[in-house]
């Protein structure tokens, strides 16, 4: 796909292999698309080598020496845990993070958000959506040991963890000193879901048919530095683990906000017609997830066959 634009009777969807005419646009190029590095890393040396996690394959391939990982959601700490267990030393810049055990009284944490409808819940449904939408991803890792991996995990592994990452010049980086601040709001998050879980159970009549609560410990918070000197440090690579953006630059249509993101209403454009699909939160607090798009779908479809009952339709076309 090259472009997508509007025609006379609808939209033209530009491709390498032709173009298609539609009366309906679904856009669902999914939430995922474009590593989201800061501005700050334009000021690091030349010689320290960057990569993002869709560059990154093993360890093997980085050059020598230690890793700095920014970022503390589930990418980050999963590539620290494997990048340190090959040997390297890692630090990492803990930015904000959900943390969630693998399992809790005996059933995945996943299990216990869909059960109680977490998952399920509704955009019109949160206080602000706009804040729910920009929650970090969850720090999980999946194993066959449904071990649960976290901080604390990385700390006790020999992982150095340090502030959120501020700025960058040369081999010089500075961490905003918030890593106490970080850590006990994400503990305290953690804290709040266990004791929902747990009224769950009470509610429901099965806390006698299940195991006790783990216990839970608080993070331990390490003294951590402000500023850093990669070279003295010995490290080689940072590995950016900050996210992901959209680019819709082929999208030209005027449903963009200023930050280049698709302005929508659970799903449905300021453009008649074109919608979209699979962003976070979209209609639910699932909708990213590859399991919870099957819901968004239906409605979706449901909306699109009474607006064709409403709208003359137009026959799409296709041209070599």
């Amino acid at each position: 796909m090259t472009s997508v634009r509007r025609a006379p009777c609808g939209y033209l969807v530009d491709t390498d292999r032709g173009s298609w005419l539609s009366a309906h646009l679904v856009i669902a190029t999914g939430d995922c698309d474009k590593p989201l590095i800061p501005a700050l890393a334009s000021g690091l040396s030349g010689d320290v080598h960057q990569v993002a996690p869709t560059w990154y394959k093993n360890p093997s391939q980085l050059p020598d020496g230690g890793v700095l990982v920014v970022g503390a959601s589930a990418t980050g700490i999963q590539l620290a845990a494997e990048i340190h267990a090959s040997g390297r030393p890692v630090t990492v810049a803990v930015g904000r993070h959900t943390r969630l055990p693998r399992t809790y009284r005996g059933k995945d944490i996943l299990w216990w958000l869909e059960t109680m409808g977490v998952l399920e819940e509704r955009a019109e449904d949160v206080q602000d959506v706009q804040v729910s939408r920009e929650q970090p991803s969850l720090q999980l890792v999946g194993s066959a040991e449904r071990r649960t991996l976290d901080l604390r995990a990385l700390m006790d592994s020999g992982v150095r963890l340090v502030g959120r990452a501020a700025a960058a010049e040369g081999h010089r980086m500075d961490f905003e000193d918030d890593l106490v601040e970080t850590i006990v709001g994400a503990d305290a998050k953690l804290a709040k879901l266990r004791s929902r879980i747990d009224e769950f159970i009470v509610a429901m009549g099965v806390d006698d048919e299940l195991p006790s609560p783990e216990p839970f410990s608080l993070t331990d918070v390490p003294d951590a530095p402000t500023s850093l000197d990669l070279r003295d440090e010995g490290i080689s690579t940072v590995l950016w683990a900050t996210g992901y953006r959209r680019d819709y630059s082929w999208l030209r249509l005027p449903v963009l906000d200023a930050r280049g993101e698709i302005r929508h209403d659970r799903g449905v454009t300021p453009a008649p017609g074109v919608y979209v699909m699979g962003l976070r939160f979209l209609r639910r607090r699932n909708s990213s997830f590859i399991d919870g798009q099957a819901r968004d779908a239906a409605e979706l479809s449901e909306h699109l066959a009474v607006r064709r009952r409403r709208v003359h339709p137009i026959v799409t076309t296709s041209a070599a």
